[in-house]
């Protein structure tokens, strides 16, 4: 499945690059995320999914396969697989980066997304959607970090190798982000439901 998104931040394009390639600043941004190890240009991590009564996790890893500052671009794979299930995630990120002005900037985000197991039942038509859901989230924590000033922006020199301590992350909750999705789909059939009605109405008579 292939999905497209795009968002805003206000701030320069330099000042957003230096968080996006900054693994352990955005990982902060990403809904449900929680980063536990780097080595170089692979990272370990945990994602915290709810569906339902139901909490898993998938345990992942990432992989920076291109990242180029001239062209503001940055590729990623990784997959991910959940601990108590047969549920697998895999995906191909790029993310680009325009700048719209002297202060602010586009983000351009391409994904190539395969799931499977209790995930993928929401449907194709459903996960695009949610994704969105998802992307607008980590659009605002994102927005909400760079708020934090120039100060915050000076990378400290870290080892290539490393574990990372960060906090247990609140669950996605997957059927919340679903939640307007389905109820868009629904309120679409029962006025498809309410056109056919009439038209059959008015053939009858």
């Amino acid at each position: 499945m292939e999905l497209s998104q795009s968002f805003e931040v206000s701030r320069p394009i330099d000042e957003t690059w230096a968080v996006l390639t900054d693994v352990e600043r955005v990982a902060q941004c990403v809904p449900g995320a929680q980063l536990q190890e780097v080595d170089g240009r692979a990272f370990r991590g945990l994602i915290h999914v709810r569906l339902g009564k139901i909490t898993t996790e998938y345990a992942g890893t990432a992989t920076v396969i291109e990242q180029n500052h001239q062209d503001r671009k940055v590729v990623v794979s990784s997959q991910g697989l959940a601990k108590d299930a047969d549920d697998k995630a895999e995906a191909v990120i790029t993310a680009k980066l325009e700048a719209l002005s002297d202060t602010s900037t586009q983000v351009n985000l391409d994904t190539d997304l395969t799931i499977t197991g209790r995930v993928a039942q929401l449907g194709k038509g459903v996960i695009p959607e949610v994704s969105d859901t998802l992307v607008a989230q980590f659009a605002e924590n994102l927005g909400s970090m760079l708020e934090e000033g120039d100060a915050f922006l000076l990378r400290a020199r870290r080892p290539p190798r490393r574990t990372v301590d960060m906090p247990e992350p609140e669950a996605i909750d997957i059927m919340d982000a679903a939640r307007t999705p389905v109820l868009k789909r629904l309120v679409a059939l029962a006025l498809a439901g309410i056109v056919v009605a009439v038209l059959l109405r008015q053939r009858r008579r």
